[in-house]
């Protein structure tokens, strides 16, 4: 079989066609990717924790021994619920193998994701198809998007892992209508340890509370002592072949520590990761970075901030604004550490918390107040992605019988909405084209 293949913010509607927007909502698509798997039998061919893998607790998991697979009866839910998913996998250890406080921990090395179209009730040892196949794997947690139209079974099957060990958590989205409410936060040390969803209220679940429509998948993409620099020279690794929809880039804090005079430094490579996420066809969101009381961290941030704004500005409506951590932890001092930078237990809930709250408001709610914008240029008849007289040429000699003229997309021609191409459609083209 094969994967489906949605990259970036393409919207596919349920007719197979694509809208590319930067919030991309079709009308009668809501932008909701609801977790379908909480709670469906379960299976495990040599552990006994499989339930744990989907239940509703996230410090709870799957625990096995490499060679072993998760395997979910998904019969149960409605079909036009499961034609196409996004599985998405969480471990605890840190999101990639890089900086001073690196750690990997039972973490999927080599794995396969399959499907089968057995009836539901006992898992099948036969049948099973691949869809994904991941070797040499050393991130924290992926997503991917697979076909399930006609199938029933969906299992995640570990070949290897670090350390012989595998823990995680398995999360299958309804994505039938393609990939929207798909988020990794990209950061350092204040992003790995405020937007982990296994202890506290996960931003997903923060979400949830907002607007039951949606639980999004949200990856941790933070990682302890690293500075933008870091995420420049990695970002493109990072969203290589992921279905991943938003992308937070929160870097800041550990560039500015002590350093007043990096500002044009991390100017240059929040940009990078800026257009690299552009250019990979999703939507990247910048919160502002945190206020501390720490003064070789918190005299600085200012300057900092004010290169967020000039983004801001630079980007306009292509990126997301996210929180104001400056504002908020200047005004909650409570909810920082002793050290005066990083946030005590309740300053990340609070973080998460604020996440949900700022998203819900600056992408939620737009959801469906854009219009699409269509996959062809008015009048184009040659489909070379421009209207011009050699469209007029085009179409003159395709009526006149000339073979040599190939038409693209009729929607760019057939002007008179009429299902017809004919002397109509010529005349209101010459029409187009003086206007």
């Amino acid at each position: 079989m094969s994967g489906l293949a949605a990259a970036g913010s393409d919207v596919f509607v349920s007719d197979g066609s694509a809208y590319s927007t930067a919030f991309a909502a079709d009308p009668f698509f809501e932008g909701a990717n609801p977790v379908i798997s909480r709670g469906v039998p379960a299976y495990s061919d040599k552990s006994d924790s499989a339930s744990m893998g989907n239940d509703e607790h996230y410090f709870t998991s799957w625990n096995a021994s490499a060679g072993d697979y998760l395997a979910y009866d998904l019969s149960g839910v409605p079909k036009e619920q499961r034609k196409n998913v996004l599985a998405a996998w969480y471990n605890l250890s840190s999101y990639d193998d890089l900086g001073a406080y690196a750690s990997r921990n039972a973490e999927p090395t080599d794995y396969t994701i399959e499907v089968n179209k057995a009836a539901g009730g006992n898992c099948p040892s036969a049948g099973w198809e691949t869809a994904v196949t991941v070797t040499g794997n050393g991130l924290s947690s992926r997503q991917h998007l697979i076909d399930m139209d006609g199938y029933n079974w969906i299992r995640m099957n570990v070949s290897k892992a670090s350390g012989d060990r595998v823990t995680l958590n398995l999360d299958i989205h309804d994505a039938s209508q393609g990939v929207f409410d798909s988020w990794i936060f990209f950061g350092d040390s204040i992003t790995a340890g405020g937007m982990v969803n296994a202890y506290g209220t996960s931003y997903a679940s923060y979400v949830n509370q907002i607007d039951d429509r949606f639980f999004p998948a949200q990856e941790n993409g933070g990682i302890g002592g690293i500075t933008s620099k870091d995420g420049r020279e990695h970002i493109d690794e990072w969203l290589s072949g992921s279905p991943v929809h938003f992308v937070s880039i929160a870097y800041g804090t550990n560039d500015c520590w002590g350093n007043p005079n990096n500002a044009e430094s991390y100017y240059s490579n929040t940009k990078y990761m800026i257009d690299a996420v552009l250019k990979a066809g999703k939507v990247p969101v910048l919160p502002k970075i945190p206020s501390s009381t720490n003064k070789d961290v918190g005299d600085n941030v200012g300057y900092y901030n004010s290169v967020v704004d000039k983004l801001y500005e630079e980007y306009g409506d292509k990126l997301v604004h996210g929180p104001d951590f400056d504002d908020f932890f200047s005004k909650n001092t409570w909810g920082l550490s002793a050290d005066g930078v990083h946030p005590n237990s309740e300053g990340y809930e609070a973080m998460k918390k604020l996440w949900a709250e700022t998203m819900y408001e600056n992408v939620y709610r737009k959801i469906g107040s854009q219009p699409p914008v269509p996959e062809y240029v008015k009048g184009d008849v040659n489909g070379d992605g421009e209207f011009s007289s050699a469209d007029l040429v085009t179409l003159q000699k395709w009526l006149l019988g000339d073979k040599s003229a190939e038409l693209a997309d009729r929607k760019a021609y057939d002007l008179c909405e009429d299902g017809r191409i004919d002397t109509f459609d010529l005349c209101l083209l010459r029409q187009l084209l003086i206007s």
